[in-house]
Parts: structure tokens; C-alpha cells; sequence
């Protein structure tokens, strides 16, 4: 990654997250998605997928299992907040779930 990445606005992080399907925004520095599925087998099996696209992009989500239930929070700490980054990691860890679900 080339550059300062830069923290966005309060008013641009709402806007970018409005467009991002299961995302909320949780304060000012974090936000968090979840994803629902079939089985327990099934949720662990999302996280490795979550783990190929954490580690491509080299940014990695805070991730908890609760049974068929995966929660991930993204920050990014370097800017004290919500970044285009974390945006663009919810909508692959999305598509990476549709992909998951044969959508």
C-alpha cells in the first residue's frame, strides 16, 4: 500500500457504509459486520476465507465465532479510525459470504 491512508469523516463513513449489506458502524473508530450461517463446520470454514482476503489485502479484522454466527470489526489503527480500507475489506469479506451461499 502506497500512501497515508486517511481516516474519513463521520458523514463519509455513514455514506459508505449505508451501501454495505449486514454493516454498522459501531463508534467513531470501528465497524462491524455479521454473517448467519447453516452450521458451526460452515462459519469456521467463512473464516478461512475471511483469512485469504485479510492477508491479500493486509488488513485483518477482528473476527469472533458464536456458533453459526461470524462477527468481524475493522479499524484502521495507522489513521485513528474508519478508512476507505475498511470499506473496501466489508464489501470483499460480502462478497466473499455471497460467494460462500452460491449467490
Amino acid at each position: 500500500m502506497g500512501g497515508k491512508i486517511e481516516k474519513l469523516t463521520q458523514e463519509a463513513a455513514d455514506e459508505a457504509i449505508a451501501g454495505l449489506e449486514g454493516w454498522v458502524r459501531e463508534d467513531v473508530k470501528w465497524i462491524r459486520g455479521s454473517y448467519r450461517f447453516a452450521s458451526f463446520p460452515d462459519a469456521v470454514a467463512y473464516v478461512g476465507r475471511i483469512a485469504d482476503i485479510a492477508e491479500e489485502m493486509n488488513h485483518h479484522p477482528f473476527i469472533g465465532i458464536d456458533y453459526k454466527k461470524v462477527t468481524l470489526r475493522l479499524t484502521t489503527w495507522s489513521a485513528g479510525g474508519i478508512t476507505e480500507l475498511d470499506i473496501r475489506a466489508a464489501r470483499r469479506y460480502n462478497e466473499a459470504y455471497g460467494a460462500f451461499r452460491g449467490e
